[in-house]
């Protein structure tokens, strides 16, 4: 798994949303965006995350912050996933992992003795020109915004 790295030219994307509308890292050209990779709808972790970065997004937005969320679940999971939660931000669909591994964070993890392929919980904070400049491998699902608030003051 090679991780991309801050200073780095963060990779090209396309990808669909819940309702089926497609974003490209492109779209975001002279906009600040956090693409936040997180490992499955509707777990506790990843609720807390969304959850904690919808409570906190006028912050945000306040501060010229775009997001995108993506994980390998379908538009249908990420569609009840977005209504359940009230999520003002699109979630990704990236069922064929390209997007997880073009940003390497799918890869071999360890839970319960048990080892098995899964997305690593990470952030990626890229500038206006679409450079990495912070990357947050150890989310505080509790407290996400803050982290990217602390380096985006």
């Amino acid at each position: 798994m090679e991780k991309i790295e801050v200073g780095k030219k963060a990779p090209d994307f396309a990808a669909l949303d819940a309702e089926g509308k497609l974003y490209k890292l492109e779209d975001f050209k002279g906009k600040k965006l956090i693409l936040f990779f997180y490992p499955k709808d509707m777990t506790p972790g990843c609720t807390n995350q969304v959850c904690n970065l919808r409570d906190n997004y006028e912050a945000l937005q306040d501060k010229g912050i775009n997001l995108l969320g993506v994980s390998m679940d379908d538009k249908e999971r990420h569609k009840k996933f977005v209504s359940k939660h009230d999520l003002p931000f699109p979630l990704l669909e990236d069922p064929d992992l390209k997007i997880l591994k073009d940003y390497g964070v799918w890869g071999p993890k360890k839970f319960m003795g048990k080892e098995y392929e899964g997305t690593h919980r990470t952030t990626f904070l890229i500038d206006e020109d679409g450079m990495v400049v912070h990357r947050i491998d150890k989310v505080k699902t509790k407290d996400h915004a803050a982290q990217i608030l602390e380096f985006w003051k």
